[in-house]
């Protein structure tokens, strides 16, 4: 934790003493490209408009998971690697109740924030060990374990399931 994350912290602690409101945690910067942005309803940010950017050492760092499971979009099981999209949602201390995903090309979509923890859904940034070209649905993929239950093998779930994510939007 660098100095300034540190006094924000010590800053927010003595201003809720104070019983008034806290302002958002800092998050460290990114040191390269940021790969995501997160707005809206979080309690974390690193940027002056209160979101939060993530580059691809940052997500790195979260602790990565790993399942296997087919998909309509790969004629066989395909391994995917990255953080649960919970602990994403944890970082940036998140208390909304939808997530609008954003790709690359500007497809949107809601999730239900409740489908993070409830179906242990994985934002990957690996397919087969393998780090996700853009050309290839990356680099981040929101992907849910379809093979774990059939409720999860719908169109609700596919659709759901958004490659090239770039945004994240907390409501």
């Amino acid at each position: 934790m660098n100095m300034f994350t540190r006094r924000h912290f010590q800053l927010a602690a003595a201003i809720s003493l104070l019983g008034l409101s806290v302002p958002s945690l800092a998050l460290e910067a990114p040191q390269e490209r940021p790969v995501l942005t997160i707005s809206g309803k979080i309690g974390a940010s690193n940027t002056p408009n209160g979101s939060a950017r993530l580059d691809m050492k940052m997500i790195e760092a979260l602790p990565q998971h790993s399942f296997t499971t087919r998909t309509p979009w790969y004629d066989k099981p395909i391994k995917f690697t990255g953080p649960l999209l919970a602990d994403v949602l944890k970082l940036v201390k998140a208390e909304g109740q939808t997530i609008g995903a954003t790709a690359i090309n500007d497809y949107r979509i809601t999730i239900p924030a409740s489908d993070a923890s409830q179906h242990g859904v994985i934002m990957a940034r690996l397919i087969d060990d393998q780090p996700i070209p853009v050309r290839e649905k990356g680099p981040l993929f929101i992907v849910y374990p379809f093979d774990n239950s059939a409720t999860l093998r719908s169109s609700v779930y596919y659709e759901r399931s958004i490659w090239q994510l770039k945004a994240l939007d907390i409501q």
